[in-house]
């Protein structure tokens, strides 16, 4: 879980563990499955012994043991300042899909590439259906189709390559 997430998300309000993860369950939808409740902990403390949160303790009753709501701390403020100020573009990921794709011109494999593509592309896009009109999750699943896309529309040129290489050699 990227520290700047959890610290955005607690810039906007102090919150608990378990309502950081209720927030990130609304705004990745499916793609907020994969991560776990321990990710948002393990996150928390690293933050705090980093002195960008404190713990806060807030009273429930008598009965009930204090609750713990995390809070930016000023260090905190200003490292999520910073991270919004930051302009970036995801960086391409050029290290194991095409390096599997290259060795799989050779080795003939191509195709299973393609069907495992097709296959993730499905899925996501199924997902983006199922996600209400305007949301954000909606909106990032749409990032990974075009992402998705873009690598069927890569490994098609990477076929034609090897194809007129194969032709004219």
């Amino acid at each position: 879980m990227q520290q700047e997430v959890v610290l955005a998300m607690l810039a906007k309000e102090p919150s608990q563990g378990f309502q950081l993860r209720a927030r990130l369950d609304r705004a990745l939808g499916p793609l907020g499955e994969a991560m776990n409740d321990g990710q948002i902990y393990v996150t928390l403390r690293r933050l705090e012994k980093a002195g960008l949160v404190a713990r806060e303790g807030l009273a429930c009753s008598p009965d009930r043991p204090e609750r713990k709501v995390y809070v930016l701390t000023p260090a905190g403020e200003e490292r999520v300042a910073e991270w919004l100020r930051e302009v970036s573009w995801p960086k391409p990921d050029l290290a194991e899909f095409h390096l599997k794709l290259i060795a799989a011109a050779a080795a003939g494999i191509v195709d299973m590439q393609r069907r495992e593509l097709l296959r993730r592309l499905r899925d996501v896009q199924r997902a983006q259906m199922a996600e209400p009109d305007q949301s954000d999750a909606g909106l990032l699943l749409e990032g990974i189709v075009l992402r998705l896309q873009a690598d069927l529309r890569w490994l098609e040129a990477c076929e034609r390559n090897w194809s007129d290489r194969r032709n004219k050699g």
